[in-house]
């Protein structure tokens, strides 16, 4: 291992450098790549707990419209334009069913509920609709809510946070350069100016990717940059589970040692912000708990969109043992 200033090596230099609250750039993140996996998640794990605690920020997420979406993302069930056995396909849930679902969870102890939509935006009429929905959750009961509503303006932005939502959600998926080979219906551009909007109208973020898409570690690296820019304090991590029936579906997932190495990357880049492990966590062994000893310290819980998830219920006994403490972090 190379030997830095005073004997340190290159992580701990790194770790150093970052509990100090200077960033590290890019260069320095993608020398990370090469140093030896168990201290780089040791390191990782020191930034959290100094930076972040031993809270957890664990959400829910509700598939609010389903299906034949007009987007072309090579990763999802969900596109018209690829032939999946998600053939399930149903306009805005009503305020009743969000609404049941919203306590449901709360009984279950989760904090924060994200309504999520196909499509490339909802219409004016849809954001209304919404609208009357957020407002009735907020009034009985004390749950978060979050959306997932694909391009919208910031005249609708403010119609949401006024109905009572805290976060919009609104992946960057991958870097600005591989972009284009994930999907060519929306642009890397109008995914950035959808993030700014809402922060205009006064909503924090929640902006994250997949890995596996067939990106670079160099990508990978880039699109957390890209999310410090933006004042990103929630950063979901998904591990790409390869439909049948998409373009993507002969892809290699990640195994449980690279994804450690990403979020331990992560961790250094974005060190107080909620790395949120979303879909395909199944897909590792573990259910990510390695993930959960890298420097990760957010989850989403029980079933994604169109795939199965592990239950709130495992997560909280899961949390327990690792000691963490279910909490909301609203930055």
């Amino acid at each position: 291992m190379e030997k830095r200033t005073g004997g340190m090596d290159l992580t701990e230099e790194m770790k150093d450098k970052v509990l100090r609250g200077e960033r590290i750039d890019r260069q320095e993140a993608l020398q990370l790549v090469e140093e030896p996996l168990d201290r780089l998640r040791e390191a990782a794990e020191e930034i959290r707990k100094k930076m972040c605690g031993d809270g957890f920020d664990l959400c829910t997420i509700v598939n609010a419209k389903c299906g034949r979406c007009s987007e072309d993302c090579k990763y999802c069930a969900q596109s018209a334009h690829y032939r999946t056995a998600c053939e399930e396909s149903y306009p805005l849930l009503s305020t009743e069913e969000l609404l049941a679902g919203a306590k449901h969870n709360e009984r279950q102890g989760v904090l924060r509920y994200s309504i999520v939509t196909s499509g490339r935006r909802l219409s004016d009429a849809e954001v209304e609709q919404v609208c009357g929905s957020i407002r009735r959750i907020r009034e009985e009961t004390s749950i978060a809510v979050c959306v997932s509503l694909g391009l919208l303006d910031e005249a609708q932005f403010l119609k949401i946070r006024e109905a009572g939502a805290s976060r919009v959600h609104c992946n960057l998926e991958t870097s600005a350069r591989y972009f284009p080979s994930v999907c060519t219906t929306h642009t890397y551009t109008e995914k950035i100016e959808t993030l700014q909007a809402a922060q205009r109208a006064g909503l924090s973020v929640c902006s994250g990717g997949i890995l596996g898409l067939g990106e670079t570690m160099e990508d990978r690296i880039d699109m957390a940059l890209t999310a410090r820019e933006l004042g990103v304090k929630s950063f979901p991590v998904n591990l790409l589970n390869p439909i049948p029936g998409t373009p993507y579906e002969k892809n290699t997932p990640l195994s449980n040692e690279e994804a450690c190495r990403c979020v331990a990357i992560f961790r250094f880049l974005l060190p107080d912000a909620s790395i949120r492990l979303a879909g395909g966590r199944g897909l590792v062994g573990d259910k990510g708990e390695a993930c959960f000893r890298s420097g990760a310290n957010a989850a989403i819980s029980g079933d994604m969109l169109t795939t199965a998830g592990i239950t709130v219920e495992t997560d909280q006994a899961m949390l327990h043992t690792l000691g963490f403490e279910v909490t909301r972090n609203d930055g």
